[in-house]
């Protein structure tokens, strides 16, 4: 089985807005909607856990039924930190799943992530056993200790920028979070760095420049933007 963990538990800070930045509706839908609907939609994708906040489950649920999100099983409260939270959803998944089963970990406001970006993640993971959602940087990136100048380069070459989904085993994960707690380990947000930071390798997956994180208001208008853009018949 292949579930979706969607991470849906910031309360929009950077954002500023009223209410958490995955709930603000964009043309008539929250943006968690949007993200699940693209778990929906894939072929492969047999269910989805959402952590959320709590205040907000009970709504999550009713947005689920207005939407058609059939795949939803399961929604539980999230914890102190992104780490905290997604044991909080693995927990739960143990509960009911098998240690077998292929869970991808996704930001809940990173409603753009497309088929491909999915289907790719699934099959890279079968590949080598891990698949992390990236791609090149493309900048001139600098090193700096103070942000106000700098004269160390790093090329960018070998540079990638990771993205969601994260993709492993339910086992796999549970162990690393448990390991985690052993190690003292915390507020890891990102399944790659907890992963990374217990020795184990990154394997890429496929990313895209359109599977953005909406975290400022800046992030709302590109999104939109997305929504409504399509290719000019002479791009290949």
């Amino acid at each position: 089985m292949n579930i979706a963990l969607l991470t849906a538990g910031g309360i929009g800070t950077r954002a500023h807005q009223d209410i958490p930045k995955q709930f603000i509706h964009v043309e008539n839908k929250p943006i968690i909607i949007y993200t699940m609907e693209a778990f929906q939609k894939h072929p492969s994708i047999d269910a989805i856990i959402v952590v959320g906040l709590s205040a907000w489950i009970e709504i999550l649920w009713a947005y689920a039924k207005q939407f058609n999100i059939t795949k939803l099983k399961w929604v539980v409260e999230g914890g102190k930190t992104g780490q905290e939270s997604i044991k909080n959803g693995l927990m739960e998944l143990s509960k009911h799943c098998n240690i077998d089963d292929v869970v991808l970990v996704h930001d809940g406001n990173r409603p753009f992530v497309s088929q491909d970006i999915i289907t790719d993640s699934l099959i890279k993971h079968k590949r080598y056993g891990s698949a992390i959602a990236s791609i090149p940087c493309t900048e001139a990136v600098f090193q700096s200790e103070d942000g106000i100048e700098s004269e160390n380069t790093i090329p960018r070459e070998k540079l990638y920028r990771t993205q969601t989904p994260h993709v492993y085993k339910l086992g796999k994960l549970l162990w690393a979070h448990e390991e985690a707690e052993k190690r003292g380990i915390i507020n890891t947000a990102a399944s790659c760095s907890l992963m990374n930071a217990l020795g184990e390798k990154i394997y890429f997956s496929l990313g895209s420049e359109k599977n953005i994180k909406i975290t400022t208001v800046e992030d709302i208008e590109i999104f939109k933007a997305l929504l409504h853009s399509n290719n000019d018949a002479w791009i290949k």
